[in-house]
């Protein structure tokens, strides 16, 4: 259970202040998609990173599972999201310099997982690029690219999973593999999945909608 109360965001820019988030107030069950969604400029990212534990609200709390994530230093928070939680990006965030197999290994290196070869090696044939193991980034297609990165945060075994724009790079066609697989991969490991999109479609994928507006929650 995800639980999100008042949260506030304000950044400073210069002498102002702006304020991005004004109250948000939302529950998110064990095992639900959910999408966010609202015009560019509503708070979508920034509510999405304060509920992944890699931000902080300038006021409230966000509670998983009973954890307040406010409470944690910012290892406790960065030791949270490598036990528990997986992100796919919309820009893919590959290391250029690793394969697709060693950039799916690196977060469970990072955990000291000693079969992450072989967790890796599982994920990748899950999303059907056993043909890629070898292949670095710039050998690899917008979709394939993506497709490692859903890989990589499965492989993790994480309880939630956050995707912001994830097929904001992509062509319709491909997106739609992408999402397919997304879902598919979600439903199966019955992880709650998160994600971002101004796309109507793949928000009607989701079993719920939650429309940002000016930085507060105008519908759900």
């Amino acid at each position: 259970m995800i639980k999100a109360e008042k949260l506030h965001k304000q950044v400073k820019m210069a002498e102002s202040e702006i304020q991005i988030l004004k109250g948000i107030d939302l529950e998110i069950k064990t095992g639900e998609s959910v999408a966010i969604v609202g015009a560019s400029g509503s708070g979508k990212s920034t509510l999405l990173a304060i509920l992944a534990g890699l931000d902080l609200p300038s006021h409230g709390r966000v509670l998983v599972d009973e954890i307040d994530l406010s409470s944690l230093n910012e290892d406790g928070r960065a030791k949270f999201r490598g036990d528990h939680v997986g992100f796919v990006f919309q820009s893919f965030q590959l290391l250029p310099s690793l394969t697709a197999l060693e950039n799916v290994m690196l977060p469970l290196e990072l955990n000291a997982n000693q079969a992450a070869a072989e967790a890796a090696s599982h994920y990748l044939q899950r999303v059907g690029l056993e043909h890629r193991f070898s292949h670095y980034p710039n050998q690899l297609s917008g979709g394939e690219q993506q497709r490692v990165a859903i890989a990589r945060a499965f492989a993790t075994d994480p309880d939630i999973l956050f995707a912001d724009e994830p097929t904001g790079n992509l062509d319709a066609d491909t997106g739609l593999v992408v999402i397919d697989l997304l879902f598919s991969l979600n439903q199966e490991e019955g992880k709650t999945l998160i994600l971002v999109t101004h796309e109507n479609g793949l928000a009607e994928r989701c079993e719920r909608s939650i429309s940002l507006s000016g930085g507060k929650v105008v519908n759900i």
